[in-house]
């Protein structure tokens, strides 16, 4: 009977260290292939015209800088909406909300979370941007403003459903002691609760900013695809192209091997180090926040 056990626990920790280690192998197999079929673009374009301000594959113009300006202004817009409204809804949901309504509303967020991009895309061509057309009087309403609120709205839930249990992981104990030294409700909320949790908030942040730069189908039903490079502040209220839309639209039309098609990959390879910049970024400061609570309860 023991060595049974023994060999059932011998199986199930190789198997957990395996699916482990699989999650390393994978991210390492996917950065090889981008490496692989995008390094070849360095060869065939000069650095000057690859990051230069005009895209247009038909003439041999692949300047990515438009496509980084375009993924960065949505995406900055998409968390200036995303991370107020997520955290908010979040610290209602778990230290305002009566049982009941908080029954009701998180699977309400968490349905929301669950719509196909795609749906919330035709949403977006159908209300949203006729809407800001007409209420900011621009010449169309398919722009990169359209594009941050839609994909703001696609990591609302995202945000609110881990900043959440990010919150509720805070013990009880911090915020009776905060009501015993005579602070306030909202004192208690986002001086006490809200610092506890910060790296589990962190944590939500992060991966809304991830879903946000990944995100593809929404972005390329509303912005306009338009490959122009943001260098003012109304870029915001102008067509753009994102490098994901980009990709999703040229590399069905493209020959493999062709510089068109090394140039997407390159593309892709560019956006792999801008997320795992940023997660690395989150990780450090989690990391040090981490550190720093141990030296001062040390």
């Amino acid at each position: 009977m023991d060595k049974s056990l023994n060999w059932r626990e011998f199986i199930i920790t190789r198997a957990v260290r395996a699916c482990g280690y699989s999650a390393i192998l994978f991210v390492g197999l996917i950065f090889f292939f981008l490496l692989r079929e995008g390094l070849p673009t360095l060869g065939e374009i000069p650095l000057g015209d690859l990051f230069s301000a005009r895209w247009y594959p038909v003439e041999k113009y692949y300047g990515i800088l438009p496509l980084i300006s375009g993924s960065l202004i949505v995406t900055v817009g998409a968390m200036l909406v995303a991370v107020p409204f997520g955290i908010g809804t979040a610290v209602f949901m778990s230290e305002v909300a009566p049982r009941w309504l908080r029954e009701i509303l998180k699977p309400l967020v968490e349905l929301l979370g669950g719509l196909p991009s795609v749906v919330l895309g035709f949403l977006g061509i159908l209300g949203l941007s006729p809407f800001l057309r007409v209420f900011l009087d621009l010449p169309t309403g398919l722009t990169a403003l359209a594009g941050a609120l839609l994909l703001g709205g696609i990591a609302v839930p995202t945000i609110v459903s881990i900043a959440e249990d990010a919150l509720d992981a805070v013990p009880q104990s911090y915020r009776e002691g905060a009501l015993a030294l005579g602070a306030t409700r909202w004192q208690t909320i986002w001086r006490v609760t809200l610092p506890a949790a910060r790296s589990g908030v962190l944590t939500a942040v992060m991966l809304g900013v991830g879903r946000a730069i990944g995100e593809t189908m929404a972005v390329m039903m509303v912005t306009g695809n338009a490959p122009v490079l943001a260098t003012r502040w109304n870029s915001l209220f102008m067509p753009a192209r994102t490098m994901t839309a980009t990709i999703a639209a040229e590399m069905g039309e493209v020959a493999s091997g062709s510089t068109h098609y090394h140039v997407l990959f390159f593309i892709g390879l560019v956006l792999f180090l801008i997320s795992l910049a940023v997660n690395v970024a989150a990780s450090t400061f989690v990391f040090c926040q981490k550190k720093r609570a141990e030296r001062v309860l040390s």
